[in-house]
C-alpha cells in the first residue's frame, strides 16, 4: 500500500479485523462470534455458523428457558437441556417455548 492509497474500509458492524459468517438465523453474511460460545462440537458449529446478532438473541431464550424450568445451570440435566433448546433454536425450526410460557406483557 502506498502513502497515498485511502486506507482499506473496515467491514461491515464497526470492528476492523473481524470476522464474518453466513449466520444460519439470519441467512445472510453477518459479523462472526470471537470464540466458540459452547464445549464441544455444537459450539463449533455456532462458532463457525452463527452471528453475534444470533447468539444475542439465543442469550435472552436461553434465560427465559433457565426461568421457566426453574434450571440450575451448574447441574448437567440443565446442560444438557438447554444444549437441545439451542442446537434448535440455531439449526431446527426454532426452539418450542416452555408449556405454560406466558410472554411479559409491554407497557
Amino acid at each position: 500500500m502506498s502513502p497515498c492509497s485511502p486506507p482499506p474500509a473496515p467491514p461491515p458492524g464497526g470492528k476492523s479485523g473481524g470476522r464474518t459468517v453466513f449466520c444460519q438465523k439470519f441467512q445472510k453474511e453477518m459479523p462472526g462470534l470471537e470464540a466458540a460460545p459452547w464445549p464441544g462440537e455444537l459450539g463449533q458449529r455456532i462458532y463457525e455458523n452463527i452471528s453475534v446478532e444470533a447468539w444475542k438473541m439465543w442469550e435472552e431464550r436461553m434465560k427465559m428457558i433457565l426461568n421457566e424450568y426453574r434450571l440450575m445451570p451448574w447441574q448437567k440435566e440443565a446442560q444438557d437441556l438447554v444444549a437441545r433448546h439451542m442446537e434448535d433454536f440455531f439449526f431446527g425450526e426454532g426452539a418450542a417455548l416452555p408449556p405454560g410460557y406466558v410472554p411479559q406483557q409491554t407497557k
